[in-house]
């Protein structure tokens, strides 16, 4: 290296380049990941809203008032037409001790294509845990639907409640919403497991489901906030 070329160089020049020539910093690439898992959320809250505005045909809030959990995952791709899979990322949040919402953890979704309606391609995907052995299931990091836990596709509507004989047995039921409509939905032998590295990216360090369901995350981002108040209100009316 010329030593003497670069000290002709003004010393603001001469940090800029250090730090190109360095490359991106982890703090960059950590940020850049937190921003992704804050778009997540957000797309959360943007399901909770929409639910509000559906309480005579969508899911009956006193299912969600009574659940011991909840997973938004939005946006739920669709592979193949005939037989394909299912993929997507997103939020779930448990019941605290004092009847609140603990703070959101990140999980993903894959499963076959039962059950997914006719037509379409992505989906949001509502599911109700209603069980407290549901909850443990996703604090141990991944369980599939159907095996480790029933499911069953959600009842409808202000009244319908937990109407049939499947569904007062399931300890999980299961929506999707895809253009303005809600239906419930088969994920039988689709599996949930947690997504470490966006657990990790929101929070700024490892994290466990267990230890974010227990409060134990140093900094929550104020989106997580956001998305609890919205829960609270759509359980309020």
């Amino acid at each position: 290296m010329n030593i003497g070329k670069w000290a002709a160089l003004p010393l603001a020049l001469v940090l800029v380049l250090s730090m190109a020539l360095a490359g991106p910093r982890a703090g960059a690439v950590q940020s850049a990941g937190s921003e992704d898992q804050i778009k997540k959320v957000e797309d959360a809250v943007r399901v909770v809203s929409e639910m509000m505005k559906e309480s005579d045909k969508g899911i009956p809030a006193g299912l969600v008032r009574d659940c011991a959990g909840i997973a938004i995952i939005p946006d739920v791709i669709k592979a193949g037409l005939i037989v394909g899979g299912r993929h997507g990322r997103g939020i779930v949040l448990v019941r605290t001790k004092e009847g609140g919402w603990s703070d959101p953890a990140f999980i993903e979704l894959t499963g076959g294509s039962i059950g997914w309606q006719a037509g379409v391609q992505s989906a949001d995907i509502i599911l109700v845990f209603r069980t407290p052995r549901s909850v443990e299931n996703i604090s141990q990091g991944k369980f599939t639907l159907g095996a480790d836990a029933g499911v069953a596709a959600g009842p409808l509507g202000r009244s319908a409640e937990a109407s049939t004989d499947t569904a007062l047995k399931a300890e999980i039921l299961s929506y999707s919403r895809s253009r303005g409509l809600y239906a419930g939905l088969t994920l039988q032998g689709s599996s949930i497991q947690e997504d470490r590295k966006a657990n990790r990216d929101f929070y700024g360090a490892e994290i466990s489901p267990m230890g974010i369901f227990e409060g134990k995350a140093k900094a929550t981002p104020e989106i997580a906030i956001k998305l609890k108040t919205a829960l609270a209100d759509l359980v309020k009316r």
